[in-house]
């Protein structure tokens, strides 16, 4: 490993800063190119520092691969699960997590996002656990809210975690074909898919004339 450049410490926000702007164009190195051919070289240069000064805010490049994904579901926790969770109503709260949740995907200011996505499979060890343990809260939280759902009867019965894996496949692909440029929006996305989802999971009301079957048996 690299002996970090000695300079005059930062303040702590500007550092910060500094880590978050690395943390953003490495993704963007790492998106375009692969995380194999994504070099430090090209990432210090595009960060416009040294190798010697990147290496100054990152300890390896398997450091820097964690520490994206790190920063990306700390971007995801703060756009869409701290944002869903205090619904009330179980079925909104998943449509609202559907929706944030493709927006955070399809609007390409965070690669991060892309990062954690495409290559899940790349981190090794306690770095690797670790992201699996925070996406596993998002697993966790959409169990819960199907369950909620299917208990009160605002959709149809089912198992909550096929359910949440349903959700989630269906979400986190995007990334592999929406194109920015292309004929349908973000919002046209998020829209559809809200409704392709949850218009075959939603229970249908009971008609006066059934209810009143219903209620004869």
């Amino acid at each position: 490993m690299k002996p970090r450049e000695k300079r005059d410490p930062l303040p702590l926000e500007d550092a910060k800063s500094r880590l978050r702007r690395i943390l953003e164009t490495a993704a963007q190195l790492i998106h375009e190119h692969g995380y194999e051919k994504a070099s430090m070289q090209q990432i210090a240069e595009a960060c416009q520092l040294t190798k010697a000064g990147l290496y100054y805010y990152i300890r390896s490049k398997e450091h820097l691969l964690a520490d994206i994904m790190n920063y990306g579901m700390d971007v995801f926790e703060e756009q869409v699960l701290s944002k869903v969770l205090p619904i009330v109503d179980p079925v909104e709260r998943l449509e609202a997590a559907m929706e944030r949740n493709v927006r955070l995907v399809t609007e390409g200011r965070n690669r991060a996002i892309t990062v954690i996505l495409h290559e899940h499979d790349t981190l090794t060890g306690q770095a690797r656990a670790q992201i699996n343990a925070r996406k596993k809260r998002y697993v966790r939280f959409l169990e819960s809210s199907f369950t909620e759902a299917m208990r009160d009867g605002r959709i149809r019965p089912g198992d909550p975690k096929v359910a949440a894996f349903a959700f989630l496949g269906m979400v986190n692909w995007i990334y592999k074909w929406y194109r920015p440029d292309g004929q349908l929006s973000a919002d046209r996305i998020a829209r559809e898919m809200r409704q392709l989802f949850f218009g075959g999971l939603r229970v249908r009301p009971a008609s006066n004339r059934e209810a009143a079957e219903r209620s004869s048996t």
